[in-house]
């Protein structure tokens, strides 16, 4: 074959491979066009700033069409009514009264991540970016606002086989200091000190500007912990849970236990710090997300919709004594934050 005519096959395929790609996309526009168009509008309001001064819920917005991925606010006295986006775009979302940390993406050829603290009035510009390195998975404030932690996964896309992933947890002051990641932290399991190259840990909650818990990982086994960051120590309480959050009066944790279910399924759990006493809760799907207290009787969590092929998600609710059956709280949402 010539070299003119190698030329032509050559460009021939190339344009053939770049009108299929154009195909694609334009295919994949329409159908999500189509998707979007579909589903069911959910009601927005413009009074945000009103929304801010009372308890409120924060969370990320998973209804199709244009506002889908930015943070959005509903009153607590109305959480199933109409929401108020931000114009914050996150994958994950958690605020306080006076701050919010923001895990991004942001999708172009290569897809970059950023972690960024917003202040109280939800303004697309960051105030500050945080340090984050992988894929975005959880955030944590605490309470006072004072502290920051943001998890996420360096190699690895599951939590299904502990040791198998490598995270990063970074802690750090809202004002700019960085703590650190808290992997390096020493880890005491049963008075013995775990360094095994496998050890992770992920899924922060605060305590107060010192002690938190988390979630450890080693060996195939996960533990509680309770960390100091002072100390830059954590302790394993108890083994089998992971994604630890603190119920607003300090005395109990909701966490995710796998016990003896297929790889990759969860089930929700509540732990009393006092006796040690474990209670399971009535959701008994499973449930992939760092749970968040309504109130003290009541643990909040996200579903994706059962659809495998939906990108939308339901922040649900469900009793934190083990009673009563999961109920919906806010369709169309995701990463849900209580703001009182």
């Amino acid at each position: 074959m010539s070299m003119r005519a190698r030329v032509s096959l050559l460009t021939a395929i190339l344009l053939t491979v770049a009108l299929g790609a154009v195909g694609y996309v334009l295919y994949t526009r329409q159908a999500q066009a189509k998707t979007e168009a579909a589903a069911p509008k959910v009601p927005v309001r413009e009074d945000l700033t009103a929304l801010r001064g009372a308890p409120h819920l924060v969370f990320r917005n998973t209804a199709l069409g244009n506002g889908y991925g930015e943070v959005a606010i509903v009153p607590l006295t109305a959480p199933d009514g109409p929401r108020a986006l931000t114009g914050a775009s996150c994958e994950r979302v958690y605020a306080t009264a006076a701050e919010a940390v923001c895990l991004t993406a942001d999708r172009g050829i290569v897809t970059t991540y950023h972690a960024r603290l917003l202040g109280p009035e939800w303004a697309p510009a960051p105030t500050r970016d945080l340090p984050l390195t992988g894929i975005p998975s959880r955030a944590r404030l605490s309470r006072d606002g004072i502290l920051v932690a943001t998890t996420t996964f360096v190699f690895g896309d599951s939590y299904a086989n502990p040791g198998q992933f490598s995270t990063r947890t970074v802690v750090s002051r809202t004002k700019g200091e960085v703590i650190g990641d808290i992997e390096s932290f020493q880890l005491n399991v049963r008075g013995k000190a775990i360094n095994a190259i496998d050890k992770n840990l992920w899924g922060v909650t605060f305590v107060d500007d010192d002690t938190f818990y988390a979630t450890a990982a080693s060996g195939k086994k996960t533990w509680l912990v309770r960390g100091s960051l002072s100390a830059r120590t954590v302790t394993a309480l108890r083994e089998d849970a992971e994604c630890p959050s603190l119920s607003p009066d300090g005395t109990r944790i909701a966490f995710k236990r796998h016990g003896n279910l297929p790889a990759g399924q969860w089930r929700l759990a509540v732990y009393d710090i006092a006796t040690g006493r474990e209670t399971l809760l009535a959701e008994t799907r499973s449930v992939d997300d760092q749970a968040e207290w309504l109130d003290d009787r009541t643990v909040l969590y996200g579903l994706p919709r059962g659809d495998a092929s939906s990108a939308s998600s339901d922040i649900w609710q469900v009793p934190a004594d083990g009673t009563g059956s999961p109920r919906p709280l806010v369709k169309d949402a995701w990463s849900p934050a209580v703001v009182r």
